[in-house]
């Protein structure tokens, strides 16, 4: 009899695709399912994306490529981690491969038996697995309600031991879709400077953000004390709406302890294309990149080239794509103001809301009740963590049609139990 190793046995299966399994059941007994569960944006990737991959292929990029990336993608990635981000990386600090396996990779090199790892609760499915198969314990760090779903530094503080070693963050977040404002983030990094931890930032919404005042990453009290003329490229500043996107590693003496995650999914609709990238100090990205190299040994040729176009080429639908998810995102919230049994926090990024709901039932029988009685499909707060209970997710990557008669189904629902 096959024998199965512990660090598998362990972890659960992802409640993610146990929705996506209860999707296919029913539609497999002939029921048309609408969804507000699916993690990705539901526009097609831009036409000048598609054709670079083409272009890629007719010219026979079909071979290995260098196991961190090309050249011409990773100096595209670090030019936009300097400019866009104001992290001061280099072609040599960037990995190249599908974001999560970014993750996965991070957490392989740098946690081993009897370390922890401090991740947000409620947070994204994959980290506490990604943890727990690397060897480690993961520290669930509730950032719920009462916190705008932000890990506060009293929080994270509390729960830090000899033995932690991460402080996973996770801004826009997913599943709330919360934005750490400068002072959080500063006072997180301080913290994680303080107690010698590593931050592993994952950064895959950085562009889904809402209403606000664009905010220049360049130092102007630096240019000003050196006597430099300021050339600031700010191709993106339409896209930003709600406050502003803070990467810690561009935090003052934090580029050398953190590890930035980012990709390609969720900003240019590219899923399926499994292309994202890492930044990290050179100590940590030697490590990072032997994990690289024994395992996928590159990203896919073509996909790279696709990326490069992505990152440097107009950024008109991406403008587009944020402008009617936040349509999108005030379509929700005012449909789900109409019923009574349930609250929401207003989501700042992401496309995700993540509203509690008083009924006197588990979120995951909630969710099944739903799907089987209304045809809808959402995700279970408890899916997310312990901190998750008694939410459910709601995906605005869908249709405004599909989304108005999905809460009417879910009111309709609430109102019988």
């Amino acid at each position: 009899m096959a024998r199965f190793a512990k660090r598998v046995r362990s972890i659960e299966p992802s409640p993610t695709v146990r929705i996506s399994d209860l999707i296919a059941e029913s539609q497999g007994q002939g029921k048309k399912i609408l969804s507000l569960a699916i993690g990705e944006p539901d526009f097609p990737t831009p036409a000048h994306i598609v054709e670079a991959a083409k272009k890629a292929l007719d010219d026979g990029y079909t071979k290995y490529t260098a196991a961190p990336g090309i050249r011409e993608l990773r100096e595209a990635i670090a030019e936009k981690s300097q400019t866009e981000n104001g992290i001061p990386a280099k072609p040599e600090n960037v990995i190249v491969a599908p974001t999560k396996h970014t993750l996965f990779m991070t957490f392989m090199a740098l946690l081993e038996s009897g370390d922890e790892a401090l991740i947000p609760d409620p947070g994204w499915v994959s980290y506490a697995p990604m943890v727990t198969l690397a060897g480690a314990k993961p520290v669930p760090i509730r950032a719920a309600d009462e916190d705008g779903f932000v890990p506060s530094t009293e929080t994270v503080g509390d729960a830090i031991t000899p033995r932690t070693r991460l402080l996973v963050l996770n801004s826009p977040s997913n599943p709330a879709g919360s934005v750490y404002t400068r002072a959080q983030m500063r006072g997180l990094a301080d913290l994680a400077a303080d107690h010698d931890l590593t931050v592993v930032s994952d950064e895959i919404y950085e562009k889904i953000l809402y209403e606000g005042e664009h905010v220049s990453p360049a130092s102007a009290d630096l240019a000003a004390d050196h006597d430099l003329t300021v050339v600031s490229d700010e191709i993106y500043e339409k896209i930003l709406y709600e406050g502003e996107h803070v990467s810690p590693a561009s935090l003052e003496g934090m580029f050398d302890r953190t590890v930035t995650v980012n990709g390609f999914s969720k900003t240019y609709s590219m899923t399926g294309w499994r292309l994202g990238w890492l930044v990290a100090p050179t100590p940590m990205y030697q490590q990072i990149v032997k994990v690289q190299e024994h395992t996928i040994t590159c990203a896919t040729a073509f996909a790279q080239k696709a990326g490069v176009a992505a990152l440097r080429g107009p950024t008109g639908p991406l403008k587009a794509m944020v402008d009617e998810f936040r349509a999108r995102r005030d379509i929700v919230l005012r449909e789900l103001k109409k019923i009574d049994r349930l609250a929401t926090d207003r989501p700042s990024g992401a496309f995700y809301v993540f509203p509690r709901v008083e009924v006197g039932m588990d979120s995951a029988s909630l969710a099944e009740r739903i799907l089987k009685e209304a045809d809808v499909a959402v995700t279970p707060g408890s899916a997310f963590g312990e901190a998750g209970e008694g939410h459910l997710r709601l995906s605005y990557a869908a249709s405004r049609e599909t989304i108005v008669e999905c809460i009417r189904r879910i009111a309709d629902i609430l109102k019988r139990i």
